[in-house]
């Protein structure tokens, strides 16, 4: 027999053997691997770790935090344990979100939670960020998920920021520092005010007008000399005579004040503004009433003024005669193409006023009952808050409603088919004032003390700021040129932007232009249109200064009766 070998088993052909063999040789490969020592693998390292909550002065928070306290705590628990040296380099609250903050740092529950406590106190009505990077390390060398910030905006210092003064002092200093708005910053070459203080030499039509009742206001203060304010409303006057470009006697809403050249408002608004042009000889007439000297300057500065006046042919923005509508705007090469009839209710009362009262070129009752008042349909008569409202859309709309217009137009006593307009405009800014103390929208600051929605800047750009467009944003101008309305409930709101917010919002050329708590914003910026109703409104409630003054134009008088409103002034 052959000898019997591994190889020779595969081979052998007698088939019992073949079949035994195979199944032993298994049998044998298959203890010689469960003799063999089984193989183990490292588990793969963690690589990433989790946030698992932050707490604010022991409340657990997301990623912000509003009226933050001046000395927070912040525990932040983590998913693994920190690496606490690489922690104290990485975790940082930061004002702005670049300065550092010196803070504390305490570690706890084997250093997977941190406790941040700032080690000075934070600034009042600033934002800072505290920080969780991606360059976060766990004690084991994993990384941190994701960046993670929490906006942090701290709150209200209600400490007075300046000595007390008395109301009629503090009055005194707002209506002197805003006037330096129209006075020191008025454009060099013509005297005009500038748009906003950051506008080089685009001037404005409409914020000039009620530059210059602020000068008669500030002359009737003692703050400027009676001959420098004629001297400088004389050059302004050569200037909007001579020098400015306009289109059947109106003015565009902006122009260059070096040359007069116009500067659209908008591709279609490259010409005439009718409403802008009527706040600029709103102005311009009640300083032709109040410089009534019959020195040679102040005769010169009246004949300069009535000129302006009598070339503004209001009846051609009827689209020259059709006696149905005013038109606000028109371009000297698309015409009427905006086809915006100036409807009411709005701050355009003054445009029909005036197009009404022209010796020159007048339009008839009819445009202000079809155009103005939509055949009564300006009437609203519902009451919010408890004031009834006549006219307008509900709640009043933006404050300025009741300022641009009523700087010269004296709302006392004075009443047409439509509305009394005492009534109309001390309602509205009630109803105002009363929705910011309601603050139904829960924004940080509102109260009975900080309140004053109207157009003005915001964080976002520009807005007309109303209970029904509430966006969190107080403009200083709402309340105090409301001041003649609500002499309470203004004086409040004033003494809050100085004593309380005053370190933030007094500079150069008065109170700045809004700000938004919630967001710890604050404008940098002034707007001739807001600083000039604080000015001419205040003085209207200490003195009724300029209602008197415009209300005294013999031609205004007669058109009013035109338009059918009664006043003890108009008899």
């Amino acid at each position: 027999m052959k000898k019997l070998t591994l190889q020779g088993l595969f081979v052998f052909r007698t088939a019992p053997f073949t079949f035994l063999l195979h199944a032993a040789i298994i049998v044998s490969l298959s203890m010689l691997q469960a003799c063999e020592k089984p193989k183990t693998e490292s588990p793969a390292p963690i690589q990433f770790f989790d946030l698992n909550y932050i707490k604010y002065n022991g409340v657990s928070t997301s990623t912000l935090v509003t009226n933050c306290t001046a000395n927070p705590t912040f525990e932040i628990n983590f998913s693994r344990p920190l690496d606490t040296t690489n922690a104290k380099t990485q975790i940082a609250i930061k004002e702005g979100g670049f300065t550092p903050v010196p803070v504390q740092y305490s570690f706890k529950n084997s250093d997977s939670t941190l406790i941040l406590h700032c080690k000075i106190p934070l600034k009042y009505f600033t934002k800072y960020v505290l920080a969780l990077p991606t360059t976060l390390k766990s004690k084991s060398g994993a990384t941190f998920t994701k960046y993670f910030s929490v906006l942090i905006r701290t709150g209200i210092d209600t400490a007075n920021k300046y000595n007390l003064l008395s109301n009629n002092t503090l009055m005194d200093s707002v209506q002197y520092r805003t006037l330096q708005y129209f006075w020191k910053f008025a454009h060099p070459v013509s005297g005009l005010a500038r748009e906003r203080n950051t506008s080089g030499d685009l001037v404005t039509s409409g914020g000039s007008g009620m530059g210059v009742m602020a000068i008669v206001a500030g002359v009737n203060r003692n703050f400027i000399s009676r001959i420098d304010a004629v001297n400088h409303l004389t050059k302004m006057s050569k200037f909007l005579l001579y020098n400015t470009k306009v289109y059947h006697g109106a003015f565009p809403h902006w122009f260059n004040g070096a040359n007069g050249n116009t500067i659209a408002f908008s591709s279609n608004d490259d010409g005439a503004d009718l409403v802008e042009t009527s706040y600029l000889i709103e102005g311009l007439l009640t300083a032709r009433q109040y410089f009534s000297y019959n020195s040679a300057e102040e005769i010169s500065l009246r004949e300069k003024i009535d000129s302006i006046w009598h070339r503004v042919e209001w009846n051609w923005f009827t689209k020259n005669g059709a006696e149905t509508n005013l038109y606000w705007h028109w371009s000297p090469t698309k015409g009427f193409i905006m086809n915006m009839p100036i409807r009411g209710w709005n701050e355009c009362l003054i445009t029909h006023v005036l197009a009404a009262s022209s010796p020159t070129f007048p339009v008839s009752a009819n445009v202000y009952k079809n155009c103005w008042a939509i055949n009564g349909g300006i009437k609203n008569g519902k009451s919010f808050y408890g004031y009834k409202l006549p006219l307008g859309s509900d709640y009043g709309g933006p404050m300025f409603f009741a300022h641009y217009s009523f700087l010269g137009i004296d709302p006392r006593g004075l009443s047409d088919q439509y509305a009394d307009y005492w009534e109309q405009n001390q309602n509205h800014a009630k109803i105002n004032y009363s929705y910011c103390k309601a603050n139904p929208k829960k924004f940080a600051g509102y109260s009975e003390n900080c309140w004053g929605l109207t157009a003005s800047d915001n964080p976002w750009g520009y807005d007309a700021h109303s209970p029904t467009n509430d966006r969190g944003v107080i403009s200083p101008t709402a309340a105090l040129a409301s001041m003649p309305f609500t002499p309470t409930e203004s004086t409040a709101a004033m003494n809050f932007f100085y004593y309380k917010m005053g370190d933030k919002l007094w500079k150069e050329y008065g109170f700045v232009d809004a700000f938004h708590i919630g967001e710890t914003w604050i404008a940098n910026s002034f707007l001739a249109i807001d600083q000039g109703p604080i000015v001419v409104m205040i003085e209207n409630h200490r003195t009724a200064l300029l209602w008197e003054q415009f209300t005294s134009c013999s031609e205004l008088k007669s058109g009013m009766k035109k338009l059918g409103f009664s006043a003890p002034y108009l008899n």
